[in-house]
């Protein structure tokens, strides 16, 4: 328990921020739970053994813990490209070198603004001559059919039509 307490007022002191290795700061509430593993992970001089360990039969583990140390010697290359890969990640250009739009000049790119697209003209006949028959339906509790039908111009969308 002298431990548990250390540990609790070291965490608690008044108004007392801790800043991460990323540069976040914590407030010592939100750094609890942390606190709560990490002494869970304790191994007693008491019971010589982690109390996670008495209570689960196991001890938890953060996912740093399952990070292989001997990546780095398992391929050379892997440091060197965190270092590229944090490069990239903020590809910025600089302000000086930025140029305000202007739209291309009409002479030197005449292709660039082409006529818009016309389409031709479609015929608009009333004709409603049947090109086939497409599915046919039977009404419920009727003795009635209905049929999908096409027609031959292609003003008219198919349509379902009675007998």
């Amino acid at each position: 328990m002298q431990t548990l307490e250390e540990m609790i007022r070291k965490f608690c002191a008044y108004e007392l921020e801790f800043i991460d290795s990323d540069g976040f700061t914590h407030d010592w509430c939100t750094l609890i739970p942390a606190l709560e593993l990490e002494y869970k992970k304790l191994v007693h001089s008491s019971t010589g053994q982690a109390p996670a360990m008495l209570e689960k039969g196991w001890n938890p583990r953060l996912p740093i813990d399952t990070l292989r140390k001997d990546l780095l010697d398992i391929h050379p290359t892997a440091s060197s490209f965190k270092i590229i890969l944090d490069k990239v990640k903020h590809n910025t250009t600089q302000i000086s070198l930025r140029k305000p739009y202007q739209p291309a000049d009409k002479e030197l790119f005449p292709l660039r603004n082409p006529t818009p697209l016309t389409l031709p003209p479609v015929e608009q006949s009333e004709d409603k001559t049947i090109k086939k028959v497409i599915k046919e339906r039977r009404l419920r509790g009727k003795n009635q059919s209905k049929y999908l039908v096409r027609y031959k111009t292609t003003v008219h969308e198919d349509e379902w039509l009675g007998e």
